[in-house]
C-alpha cells in the first residue's frame, strides 16, 4: 500500500520504497488469449461506463508527476492499443512536468496493429516500446496466443524499428514443453537487430487454479540454454529497481553481441527494491 502522507512529494509505502515508475492499465480487454494470461474463451470485460475516461486518466497522471515525483509512465492493459484515445493520453502525459522534468513514456503491447499507429504515438511523445513475442514459429505462437497473428506482431516490431524508438525491447514468456525451442532463435533474432530481449518466468497471473510450478522454465534453465550457444557475462552495472537481471552476449563468428535479460519473478523475486506502482482502469 502506498501513502502520499508518508513523505511529502513522494509516493512511499510502509517499507520506505518510493514509487517513481507508474504502470497505467488503460483497458482490461485484449485481442489475444495467451494461455499464461487468460482462459481460451476470454474474461468478462469491465463495462465501458465503469472505466476511467481519457480526461480522468490524464488528471491522475498529472497528480502522479507534479505532486508525487513519478518519472516514468508505462501504458499497459490488457492491450493498450485497444484504447481509442491512446495517442491523446500519450500527448497529454508528454506535456507534464514535475520536479524531475518530463516523464519517460513507454508502452507494453502485443504488437497487433502497432505498425499502423507507431508514427502517431511517436509524434505524440512516446519514448519506447516493449513488444511481446513468445515464439518465431507460427504454430507455437498460435498455440500460446490462441490466435494466428505472428505476422502482425512482426510487422509491429519492424515498424517500431523504422520509427527509431530505442531501446526496443522484446518480452518472451517461456513455458515448458511449448516454446523452450525458441530461446536461442529469439535471442538471435533480437541480437541481429539490436533489440533487447527479456525472458520472463511464467508467473501465476492466468486463470485461477491453472498455474503449475512444474510448467515454469526457470531463469537458471533459460541461462543454461543461452550459455550453450552464446558467451554470457553478467552486466556490471547495478540492477537497482529494474526487474531484469542483464547479461552481455559476446559477438562471435558473425553473430553480433548485445544484451539479454531474464526476469525471474518466481525463482529470484526482487520486490525489496521495487519502485513501481499501478493504476488500474476501473
Amino acid at each position: 500500500r502506498y501513502s502520499s502522507s508518508m513523505l511529502l512529494g513522494q509516493l512511499a509505502d510502509r517499507h520506505g520504497r518510493v514509487a517513481r515508475d507508474l504502470r497505467v492499465s488503460l483497458t482490461d480487454r485484449c485481442n489475444l488469449r495467451c494461455s499464461y494470461c487468460m482462459p481460451a474463451d476470454g474474461l468478462a470485460w469491465l463495462p465501458v461506463e465503469g472505466t476511467l475516461t481519457d480526461d480522468e486518466v490524464l488528471r491522475l497522471l498529472r497528480v502522479a508527476v507534479e505532486r508525487f515525483g513519478v518519472t516514468c509512465i508505462r501504458f499497459t492493459g490488457g492491450e493498450p492499443l485497444l484504447r481509442r484515445g491512446l495517442e491523446r493520453i500519450v500527448a497529454g502525459a508528454a506535456g507534464l512536468r514535475g520536479a524531475h522534468g518530463r516523464p519517460e513514456l513507454a508502452l507494453t503491447t502485443n504488437g497487433l496493429g502497432l505498425d499502423r499507429r507507431i508514427d502517431g504515438l511517436r509524434a505524440a511523445g512516446l519514448d519506447r516500446v516493449n513488444i511481446s513475442l513468445d515464439s518465431l514459429d507460427r504454430a507455437r505462437y498460435a498455440r500460446l496466443s490462441r490466435r494466428d497473428r505472428l505476422d502482425d506482431v512482426l510487422a509491429g516490431i519492424a515498424a517500431t524499428d523504422r520509427a527509431g524508438l530505442r531501446p526496443l525491447k522484446i518480452n518472451a514468456v517461456v513455458m515448458r514443453d511449448i516454446n523452450e525451442a525458441d530461446i536461442v532463435p529469439l535471442a538471435r533474432f533480437s541480437l541481429e537487430r539490436g533489440y533487447e530481449l527479456r525472458f520472463i518466468e511464467q508467473m501465476p497471473l492466468g486463470p485461477a487454479g491453472e498455474w503449475r510450478r512444474d510448467a515454469l522454465v526457470s531463469a537458471d534453465e533459460i541461462l543454461a540454454e543461452l550459455g550453450a550457444t552464446f558467451a554470457l557475462t553478467p552486466a556490471v552495472e547495478p540492477r537497482g529497481a529494474a526487474p531484469a537481471a542483464l547479461w552481455h552476449v559476446a559477438a562471435d563468428a558473425g553473430q553480433p553481441g548485445g544484451r539479454v535479460g531474464v526476469i525471474a519473478s518466481v525463482t529470484h523475486p526482487f520486490c525489496g527494491a521495487c519502485d513501481r506502482t499501478r493504476l488500474t482502469n476501473g
